[in-house]
């Protein structure tokens, strides 16, 4: 099997509306289609970073809490890149959002910093070097 790459990740939101305005106006993700499922009583809406289609965003009525705890079992983070850090970090907080303090992998000594979506999802900012 030959991999080429993520179509795209399914999240599924405890409040759409919230969700939806998170990604969209904080985060600037572009919406590419917006539907709902009458015979699931469900919203799904797709989101793309410029070009490229990446996120799922799903409703359900009353979804489950999932356990989330820094070492549990499951999808642990979702990271985005950006050119800049700091200016994406202002961005966040001049949105209301604080992000975690930046800090440095010390494998590749890129920068980076997590900061939580609505429903407490770990989401990531990785800078990467032009």
């Amino acid at each position: 099997m030959i991999l080429n790459g993520i179509h795209h990740i399914a999240i599924i939101c405890a409040n759409y509306e919230r969700s939806k305005a998170f990604y969209r106006d904080v985060l600037g993700l572009r919406i590419i289609r917006e539907v709902y499922r009458e015979e699931r009583d469900s919203w799904k809406l797709d989101l793309a970073i410029g070009d490229q289609y990446v996120i799922e965003l799903f409703s359900f009525p009353d979804p489950p809490a999932r356990v989330s705890r820094p070492e549990a079992q499951g999808l642990r983070h979702l990271a985005f890149s950006v050119t800049d850090i700091d200016k994406a970090v202002a961005d966040l907080q001049s949105k209301g959002i604080t992000p975690e303090p930046v800090r440095i992998d010390p494998h590749t000594n890129q920068r980076f910093t997590f900061f939580a979506d609505p429903d407490g999802l770990p989401l990531e900012l990785y800078e990467v070097s032009r």
